[in-house]
């Protein structure tokens, strides 16, 4: 991205990627601070590595967990590039700032004491749910995402298979310091809801919804979701099979959020007008998601994508 050919539409499209990213960061440090630490549970990543060696050796997380990153992130700009790293690097920092706020908020206080599963679902959901919003806004909480990313570059692997099994072997590594198996079957069931809401929150954010829209007044109502709804319109041109006329159908791509807009504006150029709605995930092209760019590898078959 070249900042300095930047409107302020791109301008601002950026700064609400860091807010949200900022956010999901919090939300991730919170699941790891209030519920993860304090029941000896481990997850996944460098906050599972950070984890272990707090315990074992009593480093305090945050120092661990940037340092880890911080030889990570030296590796992968040399190997993925600076535009992979920059929201990484701002995701380590925020983490390692937020951990000891939390840490001197809560004090002494230890929620869901005695109940590990229960601590095991909330902080992997509170964890997921973070991961996935930086995911779904450019960013990366960084440990083994970096790690998948630069062996997927060298070798067809899947980045989901690689982060799950190094978060596997960095769960069942906290027996060595809790010599407590039922610690690490809660790890895994921890692992399972951060997964969970990480595709939920993912998908969430990312769910369109397309209208096909039969009226006999399709241009007014094109016009107006042109306008107001701001989005473009595809005129199709057909036959009615039971009746042979003439019809002409819209169709139209939108946000979730935007679906009531554009019935309000059916329903009040044509009430009678035949809608179907239904649900897409995944959209690319102009005021979507954009395209994964896909690269070949030098003297390779293999492809590595890039998150635009």
């Amino acid at each position: 991205m070249k900042y300095q050919f930047m409107n302020n539409s791109n301008i601002g499209s950026v700064l609400k990627d860091y807010a949200v990213i900022t956010f999901g960061l919090l939300v991730c440090s919170i699941g790891w601070v209030v519920f993860m630490l304090p029941n000896h549970i481990t997850q996944g990543g460098m906050p599972g590595v950070s984890s272990v060696l707090e315990w074992g050796l009593n480093i305090p997380v945050q120092y661990t967990y940037f340092a880890l990153n911080a030889i990570l992130l030296a590796i992968a700009l040399k190997v993925l590039g600076p535009r992979f790293c920059l929201k990484t690097i701002y995701a380590v920092a925020a983490v390692t700032l937020f951990i000891p706020i939390l840490r001197a908020f809560m004090g002494d206080t230890h929620l869901l004491n005695g109940q590990p599963f229960l601590a095991a679902v909330i902080g992997g959901s509170f964890m997921g749910s973070g991961v996935g919003l930086c995911l779904a806004h450019g960013g990366s909480s960084g440990g083994t995402d970096v790690v998948a990313a630069m062996v997927n570059k060298y070798h067809d692997i899947s980045l989901g298979h690689i982060i799950l099994m190094v978060d596997v072997v960095i769960i069942a590594s906290s027996y060595v310091v809790l010599k407590d198996w039922n610690q690490v079957i809660y790890g895994y069931v921890e692992l399972m809801a951060a997964s969970f809401c990480v595709d939920h929150v993912v998908n969430l954010t990312r769910r369109s919804v397309q209208f096909f829209i039969i009226s006999e007044r399709y241009e007014e109502l094109s016009r107006l979701i042109n306008e107001e709804a701001k989005r473009g319109c595809t005129v199709i041109d057909g036959r009615g099979s039971y009746s042979g006329n003439e019809v002409h159908m819209l169709f139209v791509l939108a946000k979730q959020r935007e679906a009531s807009r554009i019935f309000q504006l059916i329903n009040n150029v044509d009430p009678k007008a035949f809608v179907s709605q239904s649900a897409v995930i995944g959209v690319y092209g102009e005021g979507f998601d954009h395209f994964k760019g896909v690269k070949k590898d030098k003297g390779s078959d293999l492809h590595k994508s890039e998150k635009a």
